[in-house]
């Protein structure tokens, strides 16, 4: 990962403690490590500044207005998507005889499992954005298409949960992206990070029910019965190891797998403190996103190149390297990561990163996406801000 003068820094956490900042860095920064209103024992990164993605995103479109050509759908997402849910159907039946405890059913769940259903997280992730398919309809049913490998209905309501963390990046109560506070203080420890490390897909999975619940739409009932019925057929034809694989491939997935490490990548504040209070950097808000530009991008839609998504999310996996050259003064300087695979060791043996380093704002923000019957697309007709869905 690079740091640069564009980058604030986050005040060490030892030996000063989580909740209070060096003072000459609380008086630089507008980001400082404050307890949550109210709480003592809250020691995430608050904020009372705008989400910088919508701020950036103004300023590229009016340094290059040509960059809203680049939005729309990319008609090789639904190929790539097919043949990722076909291989995985065929791995099924190739281990059909093979023992569920066994290192080639292990081996094959891991190396190739695991790649896959995560590639198919992010291309639910890709759908969710109308980036498949110019109908939202056509897109709602192509995600639950991809989301057959993954064994647990889950692509209806990713999509709700994932837009209003674009629209509300950081927001308590409403970014479900974001650790809660509990997750933060009992994990707050090495084997408290690695074992988040390890499930941080059931985290992810649970912890947006805990935050506010979705109402049940149609889409979510279709994806239900679609993905029972589906796994029914895998256990009746293949047989009931067909069912174990894609649900291994999904754990795995989200796991120690050099794939997940997007997960903590993405928004996770890495930056090490600066020694010198009158550092030009602290004068900077510590950065909420980071890129990752490594060769793993290849395999998961070029999630990597996240500050460039959040900026503009209508813009899809095959055009975001083009946003990147196009604008590149706005991204060469912000920090990025070289390796997931080091992600996820820093994170977990590194005492200055942890589920406490999260940017947080009290206010802004909304809930998008799936809140009602109109889900399936009369309000998204009206067509999107440029850049922006």
């Amino acid at each position: 990962m690079r740091s640069s003068v564009a980058t604030a820094t986050l005040p060490p956490t030892k030996p000063v403690k989580r909740g209070a900042a060096p003072a000459a860095v609380q008086r630089k920064s507008p980001v400082t490590p404050a307890p949550a209103p109210g709480s003592d024992d809250d020691h995430f990164l608050w904020t009372y500044t705008e989400e910088p993605h919508r701020t950036r995103r103004q300023a590229i479109i009016k340094a290059h207005p040509e960059v809203t050509k680049l939005c729309g759908p990319e008609p090789l997402t639904k190929y790539v998507v097919t043949g990722v849910v076909a291989l995985q159907i065929l791995c099924a039946y190739l281990l059909r005889d093979t023992p569920f405890l066994s290192w080639p059913f292990f081996l094959t769940a891991y190396v190739i499992g695991a790649t896959a259903n995560q590639n198919l997280f992010l291309a639910i992730h890709e759908i969710s954005h109308n980036l498949a398919f110019r109908n939202p309809l056509a897109n709602r049913v192509f995600a639950v298409f991809a989301n057959l490998p993954i064994g647990i209905p889950y692509s209806a309501s990713f999509r709700p949960y994932h837009l209003t963390h674009h629209k509300s990046l950081g927001v308590n109560g409403l970014d479900t992206d974001l650790p809660t506070a509990f997750e933060a203080l009992f994990l707050d420890s090495v084997a408290g990070k690695a074992f988040f490390a390890t499930f941080q897909i059931l985290f992810y999975a649970l912890r947006p029910m805990f935050v506010y619940q979705l109402p049940l739409t149609k889409i979510h009932l279709f994806n239900v019965v679609v993905q029972l019925a589906f796994d029914y057929a895998l256990a009746h034809f293949i047989g009931g190891k067909a069912v174990g694989y894609m649900i291994l491939s999904s754990f795995l997935a989200g796991s120690l797998h050099p794939c997940a490490g997007h997960f903590i990548a993405e928004h996770y504040v890495f930056e090490k403190p600066e020694a010198s209070a009158l550092n030009p950097a602290n004068k900077i808000p510590i950065p909420e996103t980071y890129s990752y530009y490594g060769p793993l991008n290849i395999l998961t839609y070029n999630v990597g190149l996240h500050n460039e998504h959040h900026d503009f999310p209508a813009v899809p996996w095959t055009r975001l390297p083009a946003l990147n050259r196009l604008a590149h003064e706005f991204y060469d300087e912000l920090p990025f990561h070289k390796s997931w695979v080091y992600v996820i060791w820093q994170f977990v043996f590194d005492k200055d990163v942890s589920l406490w380093c999260r940017v947080k704002r009290t206010e802004g923000g909304r809930k998008v996406g799936g809140w009602n019957e109109e889900e399936l697309g009369a309000n998204e007709a009206k067509g999107p801000i440029p850049g922006v869905r």
